[in-house]
């Protein structure tokens, strides 16, 4: 088999799986319940998948970790925020004057 042809077979297996399991839950409905313990867990899977995209980025800086990166500073302001407020707008503005004051007066 030619590596094309193993790849279009593979997307295709790929997407029938998908298909499947996204689909059983809208055609079984109530009959297929999760069990309560990964209903909670499946609760913090949007916020991982955030953290998993944003954490690499804030992180790294070249594909090195860089402690005076300003991503990593804005970061942990935006942390502190958060958990002290409830206003969604508060910790993005801070977030970003901190990002914006320290890359013009560090030069970057």
């Amino acid at each position: 088999m030619t590596a094309g042809v193993e790849l279009w077979l593979t997307i295709g297996v790929m997407a029938l799986l998908t298909l499947g399991l996204r689909g059983s839950f809208i055609l079984l409905g109530e009959r297929a319940s999760l069990p309560p313990g990964v209903q909670r867990a499946l609760r913090f899977a949007p916020v991982a998948a955030l953290a998993a995209l944003v954490a690499p980025d804030v992180l790294l800086d070249g594909g090195r970790f860089d402690p005076l990166d300003p991503k990593l500073a804005a970061a942990l302001v935006v942390i502190v925020i958060a958990s002290r407020s409830r206003n969604p707008w508060l910790p993005f503005l801070f977030g970003m004057g901190v990002l914006l004051v320290l890359r013009k007066g560090l030069g970057w």
